[in-house]
């Protein structure tokens, strides 16, 4: 066997000869058979239990039961009815489809196998042949191959399960208790996913875990931060802690391409799409819904793509992703799908329909759930050429009652903004003009919480401009437009409050085109992200005034962090140039800057809501000045020994430089006698001593012979 070597050697050996590791396709590295050098790799622990789940032997083969029992004679046409039945579903492989027949007797044993190409086509065969009526005495049982050999395994006597002492896991939330009150953030660069402190006032990141080749994609907390979700071929994983991240769980989904968290983190939505053996089919799409804590699925859908392409695209094959929408805010009851002509909203407590039965809207083309309670607004283009107006309606679930409808005419497009809490909806309508050749803007404002819940139409002072990013205020009662053409349109601020919406100012001509609220409200950065190369402007929405201006060259992302006190920009690798992120403060000072090559994220890790009443919170509030003392001393320190560090780095380089100058000073005196010999024996090295001479050199510039005829 070869000499074991650790990835830490591994790293010095490549950095020895100058190789990149992060540009290296590891895929393309084979070992002899058996033989893994000493290096376990991170997806090896996935196989070591339950193995059944990822066992590839024979999925593609499909056992059909309940068969006619015929003579010989009458074998060619049973199987030619087999044959076509299934034939339908995929492609069925040369001498694919094999009939058991008794040597005594002639007969067929009443079952058959039938092998496909992929075990996607074999799943499907079975969703949709088992429980098939081919006449009275004979309907099919259908399984997969694989399922009848791990029934096979069974034991013919039940034993007890062995019962395991308990061991309490650790305290998932307890990065939450931090002293310092600093938050963790996750970045995958080449191939190492890192997890770190952001410690501003140290004005650094912290290491908390680094791992190489933790997800073969992407990675993803959940939305209360609890887990930190990888990505691998045989399925998801979640990993937890403050500092150890040791796996959690798993859930075995081959082939997994996206993942999605309910709102409470209850629950794991995974999704996987498969090419069919036949071009002109539809990619085979499965989705599973897993219990986060017990890795159970607890509902699976599969189908065609086309089944869940309703609602526009977002993820693979023309799926729309999210496929399954959460709505009841974080209690995870209710979760939804759109389909054709239907919304199809099931409760978590039994993973099915409400009442059994879908919502019935005709030409339904999208809906979005009130983060905050079970509603959710719909939209229902016109239809008809214009005889039947579009209309937004809301729904209150379980009773799936109507609250409210709006009429809309005219309409080209519209799209619905939620604020955070669920108080207001904003429905931004594209209108025609009467000539149909253009279009204009306005917004339909539902006020949710009110009675009735009164509708407000509004429309910017110039309704022909364009409109280029609308946000609400998170926990607040105002928004903001950016609007007008590029490359300096302009960003307005409005307010609800007072029963109508008041405009507070108008920033004119400003280089952004996209807008960032803070989580806690108050503040937002008006960045100009793509085309406008990270122009950043930090804006003080309860002053109405600029706190800072800055930029971050050829930014891509803009992340708050969960507190609303600190901002990270990145650049991500789609340049190739400045790969790495920023942190700001609230208020524009950056912090610190961190240059990472190949960088593909940056997300701050979520907090959970706070379990503090809005009355002890204002209460906080009110005397925070007595909370904040020990906080400002803290600060004073921290501080201190900043300036001190500082005063001691000035230190070290000032010697420095004394040490080089003193150096210097040795090589010119040992250099002393050499410089006398260069200048004929003078000993002075002043400059003013030196007597300038002048010499007259004589130089020979050309010789020439000419004959001169005799007179």
């Amino acid at each position: 066997m070869a000499d074991v070597m650790s990835m830490e050697d591994i790293r010095t050996e490549a950095s020895r000869l100058n190789i990149d590791l992060s540009a290296v396709d590891w895929n393309s590295v084979w070992v002899p058979p058996g033989e893994d050098f000493g290096i376990k790799s991170d997806d090896e622990d996935l196989n070591e239990e339950d193995s059944l789940e990822f066992d590839a032997g024979f999925g593609n083969i499909i056992v059909v039961d309940n068969l006619p029992v015929v003579p010989r004679e009458k074998f060619e046409k049973l199987e030619g009815v087999v044959r076509k039945i299934y034939s339908q579903i995929g492609e069925i492989k040369e001498n694919g489809l094999w009939m058991p027949v008794e040597e005594e007797t002639g007969k067929t044993r009443g079952y058959c196998f039938i092998e496909y190409n992929t075990p996607q086509e074999a799943e499907l065969a079975k969703e949709k042949t088992n429980g098939y009526k081919l006449d009275r005495a004979h309907i099919f049982s259908v399984n997969i191959f694989d399922e009848i050999e791990k029934f096979m395994r069974v034991p013919d006597e039940w034993a007890p399960p062995e019962s395991k002492p308990y061991t309490s896991g650790e305290n998932l939330q307890h990065w939450l208790t931090d002293e310092k009150g600093r938050d963790q953030f996750v970045i995958r660069a080449g191939s190492d996913t890192e997890v770190l402190w952001n410690d501003a006032r140290q004005v650094k990141a912290d290491p908390v875990y680094k791992r190489p080749f933790w997800t073969e994609s992407f990675v993803q907390w959940s939305p209360l931060g609890t887990y930190l979700a990888t990505v691998h071929r045989q399925g998801a994983a979640v990993w937890g802690g403050a500092s150890t991240f040791n796996r959690l769980m798993r859930y075995a989904h081959p082939q997994v391409k996206l993942i999605d968290f309910s709102p409470g983190e209850k629950y794991l939505v995974t999704y996987s799409s498969h090419e069919p053996s036949n071009p002109r089919d539809s990619h085979r799409v499965v989705l599973n819904i897993f219990d986060v804590r017990t890795s159970k699925v607890m509902r699976d859908f599969k189908g065609s793509a086309d089944e869940f392409a309703f609602g526009g695209t977002g993820g693979f094959s023309g799926v729309s992703w999210p496929v399954f929408r959460w709505g009841g805010g974080k209690e995870d009851k209710y979760f939804a799908r759109l389909g054709k002509n239907v919304i199809s909203v099931y409760e978590t407590e039994t993973f099915s329909l409400i009442d059994k039965k879908s919502i019935k809207v005709e030409n339904v083309t999208d809906f979005c759930w009130s983060p905050a309670d079970p509603i959710f607004a719909l939209f229902v283009p016109e239809q008809g050429g214009g005889n039947q107006p579009a209309r937004v309606s809301l729904f209150q679930i379980p009773s799936k009652a109507e609250l409210r409808q709006k009429n809309l005419f005219s309409v080209s497009d519209c799209k619905m903004y939620w604020q955070s809490e669920g108080e207001y909806l904003a429905v931004k309508v594209d209108r025609y003009t009467k000539t149909k050749k253009s279009t204009y803007t306005g917004f339909e404002l539902f006020r949710i919480k009110e009675r009735d819940i009164p509708i407000e139409v509004f429309e910017l002072e110039n309704k022909n401009d364009k409109i280029i990013a609308f946000a609400w205020e998170p926990k607040g009662h105002r928004f903001a437009i950016i609007h007008g053409d590029n490359p300096r349109p302009d960003i307005s601020f409005y307010s609800m409050k007072g029963g109508k919406v008041s405009k507070l100012t108008t920033l004119k001509q400003k280089q952004a085109n996209a807008l960032f609220w803070s989580p806690g409200g108050r503040f937002v950065i008006l960045a100009g992200l793509k085309g406008f190369n990270g122009q950043l402007e930090f804006f003080n929405v309860d002053e109405l005034e600029t706190m800072a201006t800055a930029e971050h060259f050829m930014a891509t992302d803009i992340e708050w962090d969960p507190t609303g006190r600190y901002v990270a920009t990145s650049v991500t690798s789609v340049h190739e140039m400045e790969n790495g992120f920023n942190i700001w403060s609230f208020n524009g000072k950056l912090l610190y800057r961190i240059l990472k090559d190949h960088f593909f994220q940056f997300l701050w890790r979520p907090r959970p809501p706070s379990f503090l009443s809005p009355e002890k919170e204002e209460e906080i509030l009110k005397n925070l000045k007595k909370y904040s003392k020990k906080y400002d001393v803290e600060d004073q320190d921290i501080s201190l020994l900043l300036s001190e560090q500082d005063r001691e780095k000035r230190k070290q380089l000032k010697e420095e430089w004394s040490e080089w100058v003193n150096q210097w000073k040795k090589y010119h005196q040992h250099d002393k006698m050499e410089r006398e010999m260069l200048r004929d024996g003078e000993a002075s090295d002043v400059e003013e001593e030196y007597e300038a001479k002048q010499v007259e050199v004589e130089e020979l510039v050309d010789v020439s012979e000419e004959v001169v005829a005799d007179a």
